[in-house]
């Protein structure tokens, strides 16, 4: 019987060799300007001008000392966030649990503050504040690890409904042990000598995170614990082979991503929301994927890409006060930005190959 002839596919996908910076980088820009062209059609759509628009996003994110400030505290917890999900990920540990971390180091720093604000000493709370942030937000994130580890459990869904388990947690706390009044659900707000103190008039976890990006970049770069990292993201077999204890890397690199989250939970109750409320995170975890992916895990592209998506933020807001453009034109504005900023990597990293009338495969 003669073999059966099949035709290669239509369009396939090759991974593209090392492209050269200059290149890609005039790739990223061109992604960026046509961002902001497609960005005018809902812009137009709502009679609005575009290039005023525009303005008006930079000026409410940027123009004034106050802006600033805002547009700052946004950044910083998606720097944090981005900083401790990237060595996870680094590691194709694929952790979705950010959100659950930082509310569990949340909680571990709202205790101190709750219950002992009157009786330490200011910066002897916070330091204690911070390292029960740490601690409890790492163990959080081992749980997921050691399953994974030792029962090869899926971490993708682990660490995702563990955020809703440490939400019902703060959820619970707001009706039960911590409640304020009675029947307002709600923690009241920290005592004074639980408030991170200020610099240039933005709270301190500015400084913070600023420090976590330099030992996040030593960590990856220049450590062993960094070196077995990526060579378990790129074989675990590899890394099997060299000798390496896979699972107890891979809790001791939650640890690490859980801890930083926790911090971030400590900088969200003691710096910005000087409380704790079941939305603590508000979403941080999920778009600091987001930042960590555009950023190339690099911990120094993160702080770029976390004030980019900060001024959207802060600007569309802005803009909608202004102009009255709805929220959900601002955060279609936004998402154009960010759908053509993720497939200008696609373009750099993967090249569509069209099958020609000649080719074929023989099964």
């Amino acid at each position: 019987m003669s073999a059966e002839v099949k035709k290669a596919p239509l369009i396939r996908l090759a991974k593209k060799d090392a492209m050269d910076p200059k290149k890609a980088w005039a790739i990223r820009i061109g992604s960026i300007l046509m961002a902001l062209i497609l960005g005018c059609i809902p812009i137009l759509i709502t009679g609005n001008n575009p290039i005023t628009a525009y303005g008006v996003i930079i000026k409410g994110s940027l123009g004034t000392s106050f802006y600033l400030k805002q547009t700052i505290k946004l950044a910083i917890p998606l720097l944090g966030t981005a900083l401790a999900i990237a060595p996870c990920f680094k590691m194709r540990f694929w952790n979705i649990g950010a959100e659950g971390q930082i509310t569990a180091g949340a909680i571990g720093a709202s205790f101190f503050a709750i219950y002992f604000a009157k009786s330490m000493p200011h910066v002897l709370l916070l330091i204690i504040m911070m390292a029960a942030a740490a601690l409890i937000g790492g163990i959080w994130a081992m749980i997921p690890g050691f399953f994974k580890a030792k029962y090869n459990t899926n971490e993708t869904l682990f660490t995702l409904m563990m955020n809703y388990i440490a939400i019902g947690i703060v959820a619970w706390l707001q009706g039960g042990p911590w409640e304020g009044r009675k029947g307002t659900q709600q923690i009241p707000l920290f005592d004074k000598n639980a408030y991170l103190p200020t610099v240039f008039g933005i709270h301190i976890g500015w400084i913070i995170v600023l420090v976590l990006v330099v030992l996040v970049h030593i960590y990856m770069n220049y450590t062993k614990q960094g070196y077995e990292v990526a060579v378990i993201g790129d074989s675990v077999n590899t890394a099997r082979y060299a000798g390496m204890n896979v699972g107890w890397i891979m809790v001791r690199t939650m640890l690490v991503s859980g801890a930083i989250c926790g911090i971030v939970g400590f900088i969200l109750v003691s710096g910005q929301n000087k409380t704790i409320t079941s939305n603590v995170a508000n979403g941080v975890g999920f778009t600091a994927i987001t930042v960590a992916w555009l950023g190339h895990l690099n911990a120094f592209a993160m702080i770029a890409i976390s004030l980019i998506l900060a001024i959207l933020e802060m600007g569309s807001s802005y803009l909608q006060q202004i102009l009255g453009v709805p929220s959900a034109i601002s955060e279609i504005v936004s998402g154009i930005l960010l759908f053509c900023m993720l497939g200008c990597e696609f373009f750099i990293n993967y090249q569509m190959i069209f099958r020609s009338k000649k080719e074929e495969v023989k099964a």
